[in-house]
């Protein structure tokens, strides 16, 4: 063969080749299926956070107690915990519903969900028997009540929602879209 017909023959096999892995993966995270997908990822984590943070501002006492329950703050920090921790859930959840500050509010509930992994490892690692007070409720009971691996199994999954915000926060339906346009 010439050398034009070798380059016509390598270029021909190039076109009909199927494209790398990497590459198709590389074109489905890039495109609108991407902002999509984090359309999905705000609403399901704002849905979360408002579960969570409606469940325990009825109640700031009980929320207290779930914190007081983990043992690890000083007392004075407790019902400042408790009685902000609904209210940092709530407004978590109103930004991510509306699309505002995505990124920002992903960092923070990535932040808040490490914190939640961390201390119901260290209940567990510590041998106390507590409900978490993530959705309400908390305190002590009994040792066949407890969760703790399907609860840091859940927030794990939840930081993994919150990390695809934070690495991919334009969505559909969002105020930032709104506002960038």
């Amino acid at each position: 063969m010439t050398a034009p017909q070798d380059a016509m023959l390598a270029r021909d096999s190039a076109a009909t080749r199927p494209a790398p892995a990497g590459g198709r993966l590389r074109r489905a995270l890039d495109g609108p299926g991407a902002a999509w997908a984090s359309t999905a990822a705000r609403l399901a984590l704002a849905a979360v956070w408002t579960w969570a943070g409606l469940a325990k501002v009825a109640d700031p006492a009980e929320a207290a107690q779930a914190v007081r329950a983990y043992r690890l703050l000083p007392e004075a920090l407790v019902k400042p915990v408790g009685y902000g921790l609904p209210f940092l859930e709530l407004a978590l959840a109103l930004l991510l519903l509306a699309g505002l500050g995505v990124r920002a509010a992903a960092v923070l509930s990535a932040a808040l969900l490490l914190v939640f992994i961390a201390g119901i490892g260290s209940v567990w690692a510590r041998g106390l028997t507590i409900d978490c007070g993530c959705f309400g409720g908390g305190g002590q009971v009994a040792a066949s009540q407890t969760r703790y691996l399907q609860e840091t199994l859940r927030d794990t999954g939840l930081l993994l929602v919150a990390a695809w915000l934070v690495w991919k926060p334009r969505s559909r339906l969002s105020a930032d879209a709104w506002l960038n346009s």
